[in-house]
């Protein structure tokens, strides 16, 4: 884990979707969705529990905002 996978964290938890988060960080969804997959296996919980409107932070994911 790295400041750059924070910020990515950050920008997905804040905006609520993968796809806002990487318009923000100059660079494509791929990416991000990328990071966020990496850090929840380094983590070893989902983040973010995935759905069609967008998504939302898990218990673990609120727990890592603060």
């Amino acid at each position: 884990m790295d400041a750059g996978d924070l910020r990515v964290f950050e920008a997905v938890a804040r905006l609520g979707g993968m796809n806002r988060a990487a318009r923000e960080l100059n660079t494509v969804q791929s990416n991000v969705t990328s990071r966020i997959r990496l850090l929840e296996k380094e983590v070893g919980v989902p983040l973010f529990e995935r759905h069609s409107p967008g998504l939302a932070r898990t218990n673990a994911g609120e727990r890592h905002m603060t």
